[in-house]
């Protein structure tokens, strides 16, 4: 059975992990981390009865738990100290928050040697197929544009998911037509220009949770490609197969689909 520890335990995605975990025959449920919640029990504080197991603040006494797996869905600051005490404790860590940068991934992919790190931009199963449908696609349209949508509390734009996908749709094509705009009458009604010129496009909406539609276009033709996640649930079949396999994987591991076979 795998320790597992969460830290951003009280947040929305941190309470659904742990309430994932608790349900796992496979997994234990031995620290939450959440300096907003600090003292409280797991019934006092996201409703998940775990006797004996209280919120911590901080990482202090966290190795003593033993745990094995550490998952973050935090924010990038928080998450960058969270993965460094991974790193020089041992623990192995798997991770959903998003802004990392190709520099943040370098200075991970040094101190990671004694545990393994696993980051994914979105754990949906599904959204992975996506994003691979579309980088199967993109060879075959000479336009092509991504709308991602989430709910209102997202602090970055565009989303990971989105930057990924615009990412392996240019590295599929060096063929892509340039934007025929010549004026935006709003400024930014183009959406933000990604790799290889392809625009990506925002929404944040109040009861939305995560969203995105990549459209593609050729002569005569067009192809949509969408997956919608309606509930945090959905991320939760993805997080426990990182869980699990992320001491197999020595190093940092980027994207689900790594563990996917495809």
């Amino acid at each position: 059975m795998t320790k597992v520890g969460v830290f951003g335990a009280s947040g929305r995605m941190g309470a659904t992990v742990c309430e994932m975990v608790v349900n796992d025959p496979d997994l234990e449920l031995v620290a939450a981390v959440d300096p907003h919640h600090a003292g409280l029990d797991l019934r006092q504080a996201i409703g998940l009865d775990v006797p004996g197991l209280m919120m911590s603040a901080n990482t202090d006494g966290l190795a003593e738990t033993g745990v094995e797996v550490m998952v973050d869905f935090t924010v990038i600051q928080a998450a960058k100290q969270n993965l460094r005490w991974c790193a020089e404790n041992g623990v192995h860590a798997v991770v959903g928050t998003t802004g990392f940068d190709a520099d943040d991934y370098a200075e991970l992919g040094k101190r990671f040697s004694k545990s393994n790190c696993f980051i994914a931009p979105n754990f949906a199963i599904g959204a992975v197929l996506m994003m691979r449908f579309a980088e199967l696609a993109a060879p075959y349209f000479e336009t092509a544009e991504i709308i991602e949508l989430h709910h209102d509390q997202k602090v970055d734009a565009p989303s990971g998911t989105a930057m990924m996908t615009a990412e392996r749709m240019a590295a599929a094509s060096d063929d892509w037509a340039k934007d025929p705009t010549k004026k935006e009458v709003a400024k930014g009604a183009r959406g933000g220009k990604g790799p290889a010129g392809i625009r990506v496009h925002s929404v944040r909406l109040r009861g939305l949770v995560a969203h995105q539609e990549v459209l593609l276009g050729t002569t005569g033709q067009s192809l949509s490609i969408r997956h919608d996640s309606y509930d945090r649930s959905s991320f939760m079949p993805g997080v426990a197969l990182a869980v699990k396999a992320v001491a197999d994987h020595p190093g940092v591991t980027v994207g689900l689909d790594a563990l996917l076979d495809l």
